[in-house]
């Protein structure tokens, strides 16, 4: 809650020009208007030393200036505005489904592919605090590695935990698919969202990649494809007897099939030929899923001069009993 003070007739601060003016005034009437007195020698009155009454004169009339001016506050009419805001946010599941077979140490994206898709994705996580997030991950085989999860921070330990050799090797896309769709099929959120990276063709599983899209689809769950990798060959470290080395494989990524998936649930494919394209693909799928927040805004006002008024008659008052009773000055 927010409480701003305001006044709402503002114009009334002219009047406390008049206060100056009668400083100016006052200073005046003490300087020309004494009574003068003549006399022959004014050693007399040098043993005598000014009493605190004599300076307690001087403070009538500051008081009187000080209670003026918060009449003129009060005249002004403060208030206090009081200021709610409730915000409910309504987040995004996601499950991020993620390739590790062994093609994606590829370096055609710097370092490999693998960790070059774990580096943007971690900060596509950050970028996201409202939205639960999970993640698949498959070769051969898949696994969930998250569940859906607010704890951002647990799952980008877990990211980047994965690596290659996990699992069997291969691509098993619709298995990935189908693990991902059963982790959010009964989530409630108003978005259901899979982001499937892969640089492959799907050549094992049980599960096509066709029918757990249409799976996706049953549920409501909207796909986004990304396919990594350039175009033509890329350099893949292989274990051999003497070592790894490196070798130059084609770059075969069933397109086709990853188009059909994003378009059956209303989502999108993507191409990303190098770290900074897949930078861009994250970015362009966190401007199309946006969590929607409502904001409601309550607001009320409270009048506040009357504590201006009653400090100004107490200031007043002690003005009174200073000048009739302490001072017992005659009006």
């Amino acid at each position: 809650m927010i409480t701003r003070l305001h006044f709402a007739d503002p114009e009334y601060f002219w009047l406390l020009l008049l206060i100056p003016a009668a400083l100016a005034w006052y200073w005046y009437k003490l300087r020309h208007y004494s009574v003068p007195l003549q006399m022959s020698s004014t050693a007399v009155f040098k043993q005598f030393v000014p009493g605190w009454k004599n300076y307690a004169r001087y403070s009538l009339f500051g008081l009187r200036m000080l209670a003026v001016g918060l009449l003129i506050l009060a005249l002004a009419r403060p208030q206090t505005n009081l200021n709610r805001q409730d915000i409910s946010v309504e987040g995004i599941d996601i499950m991020l489904a993620t390739d590790i077979s062994s093609s994606m140490l590829a370096e055609d994206l710097r370092p490999n592919r693998i960790e070059a898709a774990k580096e943007v994705a971690v900060e596509f996580i950050s970028s996201r605090p409202d939205d639960r997030i999970g993640l698949v991950v498959f070769s051969g085989e898949s696994f969930t590695q998250c569940p859906l999860t607010s704890n951002h921070a647990l799952l980008i330990n877990l990211f980047k935990e994965i690596g290659v050799g996990m699992i069997d090797d291969g691509t098993a896309i619709g298995d990935g698919l189908a693990t991902a769709v059963n982790r959010l099929k009964e989530s409630k959120a108003k978005s259901k969202v899979i982001i499937l990276l892969t640089d492959g063709v799907n050549n094992m599983g049980s599960i096509d990649p066709q029918s757990a899209a249409e799976i996706a689809e049953l549920y409501g769950i909207r796909i986004y494809t990304i396919g990594v990798g350039t175009m033509g060959t890329a350099l893949v470290p292989v274990r051999t007897q003497f070592g790894i080395q490196y070798q130059r494989m084609e770059v075969q990524i069933d397109e086709a099939r990853l188009q059909k998936i994003s378009a059956l649930t209303n989502g999108k494919y993507f191409r990303a030929t190098n770290k900074q394209k897949l930078e861009q693909v994250y970015k362009e799928i966190d401007r199309l899923e946006k969590s929607k927040i409502d904001v409601t805004e309550f607001s009320r006002k409270k009048e506040e001069f009357l504590a201006f008024v009653i400090f100004a008659l107490v200031l007043l008052t002690l003005e009174f009993m200073i000048r009739f009773v302490v001072l017992k000055l005659v009006p």
